[in-house]
C-alpha cells in the first residue's frame, strides 16, 4: 500500500509559479509510474502530466507543455510538478497518482489506471 500526500498548492497571480510535491509513504514508489491530474469545479478530472518509474520518460497535456515540468526524486519517494506561467484556467484541485506498474498499466492519461491517489491540493490562479 502506498499513501500519497500533495503539498505546495496555494493562491498565485497569473504568470506566477508553484511547485507541487507528492510525498509517498508506506512503501517506496520507486519504479512506480506516476501522474498528475486536476479537477476544476464542474469539470471532469483531466490529465496534466505523467512520468515513468525511473523518471526517464515524461508526458504532458498539450495545454501545459512548455509551462509545467514533472519530475521525481526516487531516493526521497517524492514526485514534483513545477508549474510556471500559471493561468486562471489552471485553477483546480491537483492530485498526484501512482501506478504499481514500473511503466504504465494502460494509457498514462487515463485516471482509471492509477492505483493510489493523494488527497489533492488546491491551486488558485487569480487574474
Amino acid at each position: 500500500q502506498v499513501q500519497l500526500v500533495e503539498s505546495g498548492g496555494g493562491l498565485v497571480q497569473a504568470g506566477g509559479s508553484l511547485r507541487l510535491s507528492c510525498a509517498a509513504s508506506g512503501r517506496t514508489f520507486s519504479n512506480y509510474a506516476m501522474g498528475w491530474f486536476r479537477q476544476a469545479p464542474g469539470k471532469e478530472r483531466e490529465f496534466v502530466a505523467a512520468i515513468s518509474g525511473s523518471g526517464g520518460r515524461t508526458f504532458y497535456a498539450d495545454c501545459v507543455k512548455g509551462r509545467f515540468t514533472i519530475s521525481r526524486d526516487n531516493a526521497k519517494n517524492t514526485g514534483y510538478l513545477q508549474m510556471n506561467s500559471l493561468k486562471p484556467e489552471d485553477t483546480a484541485v491537483y492530485y498526484c497518482a501512482a501506478d504499481r506498474s514500473p511503466w504504465f498499466s494502460g494509457r498514462y492519461s487515463s485516471y482509471s489506471i492509477y492505483d493510489y491517489w493523494g488527497q489533492g491540493t488546491q491551486v488558485t490562479v487569480s487574474s
